[in-house]
């Protein structure tokens, strides 16, 4: 199964996605904010692996969500991540944000976890309407 990386600074956010997605058969790795989201790609690809997706809350300590999406985007190491935006903010110049530093979906909080999982699934099949779940 696919590997996910949950970074966001509330653990029982990460308590959820990581359950629901374990729930579905994936394996799930988690950082704690956008530094050490970057942190772990690096020392993931490093060791010759790269999870399939990484889910990125917006509001984090040390670095928000949109510039630890933007800064993933720009390494080529992991052109091949698929990225999913969480956050509360939903007014459409917020996700205009998320999708302009290259996230593939924006999942707005709360949400429902199974269509968060079939959000997932479709940005992982590559589905470019993979949209709010």
């Amino acid at each position: 199964m696919p590997t996910v990386l949950v970074a966001d600074d509330t653990a029982s956010i990460r308590f959820l996605i990581r359950t629901n997605l374990e729930l579905e058969g994936y394996d799930v790795l988690e950082a704690v904010d956008g530094v050490d989201c970057v942190e772990r790609l690096a020392a993931l690809h490093e060791a010759g692996t790269l999870p399939d997706v990484v889910t990125v809350d917006v509001m984090m300590p040390r670095q928000d969500g949109v510039v630890t999406a933007a800064q993933i985007r720009a390494d080529r190491r992991y052109d091949g991540v698929k990225l999913v935006m969480v956050s509360t903010q939903n007014l459409a110049a917020d996700i205009k944000r998320g999708y302009d530093a290259g996230v593939d979906a924006y999942v707005t909080k709360p949400f429902d976890p199974d269509e968060f999982i079939a959000t997932v699934a479709r940005v992982l099949a590559g589905d470019p309407g993979a949209t709010d779940a």
